[in-house]
């Protein structure tokens, strides 16, 4: 089991850069969870893929129906004073910190796309492409 950010699950329904990377780490572990926050974001990337036309609407609510059944029936809260507390002490986002939060909570790691939130909690997060790296096989 890990913890996904939502631009893993982005990458992984949406066709992109990182999609290959993103597909490894369900080879890898297909069990992902995610605080609750992981819909309205990945709702905005969806939004912006729109209005910026890499997606059609029909493309839009196909890649939500595919992120749900990735995620969906393992999606928790978190509890807001360990995320404020991270906020305050990290300098992250309150947002960012909800996925570590989860991550500590349920002793996982968190698999990240975003690389400056994997090296400021080294400890729990990890950065997508050194996760799938891990598996020791090699994805170009």
């Amino acid at each position: 089991m890990i913890v996904v950010d939502a631009n893993v699950i982005a990458y992984a329904v949406i066709p992109g850069a990182k999609t290959t990377l993103a597909l490894a780490a369900i080879e890898r572990d297909a069990d992902w969870v995610a605080p609750a926050l992981w819909r309205s974001e990945f709702r905005n990337i969806l939004a912006t893929s729109v209005r910026t036309k890499r997606l059609v609407l029909r493309q839009a609510l196909a890649a939500w129906e595919q992120a749900r059944g990735l995620v969906a029936e393992t999606t928790l809260d978190v509890d807001c004073e360990q995320v404020l507390r991270l906020s305050a002490q990290s300098g992250a986002s309150a947002c960012d910190c909800e996925y570590v939060a989860l991550a500590r909570t349920l002793a996982i790691r968190l698999v990240t796309a975003d690389a400056p939130l994997a090296r400021r909690f080294p400890e729990v997060a990890i950065d997508l492409g050194r996760f799938v790296g891990e598996a020791g096989g090699r994805v170009d």
